[in-house]
């Protein structure tokens, strides 16, 4: 139970780590693409708000429906379209700001017997509530991590 509660609490800091991470940046620093074959900082914020969008649906569909199909989607097409590359990255920080709201209420109310069902995602197999939060909240990691560097290298 200890590490749900810290395992959402790091979805509940994301949208805040991320803010802080970028307060200052310019829209050049934002696009800038130093680090070869990685996203630029926008990229990133763009890519969490439309990767948690995806993952809060899965998981209501997980909770809602018996053994649901989840829909893949191509992340490195997403993150090339002109709304997931642009250097205004406001709406994309409100989205996931309001996003990890709800979806921090959806994991703190779950019933105990819903963290074990299952949806079928056609990449990974069988995937449970359990195993979406793991994920999330190490995905919000990694994207921290990939901000950081991608800072870090156009200094």
């Amino acid at each position: 139970m200890t590490d749900r509660i810290l395992l959402i609490d790091k979805i509940r800091r994301l949208p805040a780590q991320i803010a802080r991470l970028i307060d200052r940046l310019s829209d050049a620093q934002l696009t800038a693409r130093p680090l070869a074959g990685e996203w630029s900082v926008a990229q990133n914020v763009h890519h969490l708000a439309d990767s948690h969008m995806n993952s809060y649906i899965r998981c209501k569909l997980i909770a809602t429906e018996e053994h649901p199909t989840l829909k893949p989607y191509d992340q490195e097409i997403w993150a090339e379209m002109a709304d997931a590359s642009g250097p205004n990255v406001t709406v994309s920080l409100s989205l996931l700001t309001a996003l990890h709201s709800r979806w921090v209420v959806f994991w703190e109310t779950l019933p105990a017997d819903a963290w074990a069902r299952t949806g079928f995602h056609p990449e990974s197999g069988d995937v449970t509530l359990d195993d979406q939060l793991q994920l999330y909240a190490a995905h919000g990691e990694a994207h921290i991590d990939q901000i950081t560097r991608t800072i870090a290298a156009g200094q």
